[in-house]
């Protein structure tokens, strides 16, 4: 499954010593839009993914891509959203950058309902019409 959304947080570092050897857990809280309201969901990443995280600050933009699974202890079951991969959301870095060629509405153009006769200021009249269309 992937979802995007926000890193708010980053949780401290866990790491330990079990029979299979040395090991090392990271959660992190990602914050995503659903429908009207914003909600929280706690991913971990285990072993090699944790410097992977560590890459990403709080208030990125992340694709998060993760298996769901389930386990039951002493009558109670525990949820378990694993990350296995980490990507930077590409679709809200292109329109967060206003480097991409497109003026800012604060530039002062005209409005779309405007004709460029409504405001003479922003098209100078003695310039010279050059296409050779």
């Amino acid at each position: 499954m992937e979802l995007t959304g926000t890193l708010l947080q980053k949780l401290p570092l866990q790491s330990g010593v079990s029979s299979r050897g040395e090991w090392q857990k990271q959660e992190f809280i990602v914050e995503f839009q659903d429908g009207d309201f914003p909600k929280k969901v706690c991913f971990n990443v285990w072993g090699d993914k944790v410097p992977d995280l560590a890459s990403y600050n709080e208030g990125d933009k992340i694709k998060v891509s993760f298996n769901i699974s389930s386990r039951e202890y002493n009558q109670r079951w525990y949820t378990d959203l694993r990350a296995w991969r980490l990507e930077r959301d590409q679709a809200s870095q292109g329109a967060a950058e206003p480097s991409q060629g497109f003026p800012e509405p604060s530039q002062g153009f005209p409005e779309p309902s405007q004709s460029p006769a409504d405001n003479p200021n922003d098209f100078p009249s003695d310039t010279v019409d050059d296409l050779p269309f």
